[in-house]
């Protein structure tokens, strides 16, 4: 993967990537909703809720490497 830095020096693939992964945790939370009102199963629920934790854990790490 190439890095392109920007004049203040910050690499913009790492702010992309922040921005994306924002952008599907937002997605994530969501469906998650839609997915409680219309009476979906606890596993599948359940998967968003995992998958968004993961999500925000991989955002937390990147946002404390920046």
């Amino acid at each position: 993967m190439m890095t392109m830095l920007r004049n203040d020096d910050r690499p913009t693939v790492l702010d992309r990537t922040i921005d994306d992964l924002l952008l599907r945790l937002r997605g994530l939370v969501l469906v998650e909703g839609v997915l409680q009102q219309r009476g979906a199963s606890r596993e599948e629920i359940d998967a968003h809720a995992r998958e968004a934790e993961r999500v925000r854990a991989e955002l937390a790490h990147l946002i404390a490497a920046a």
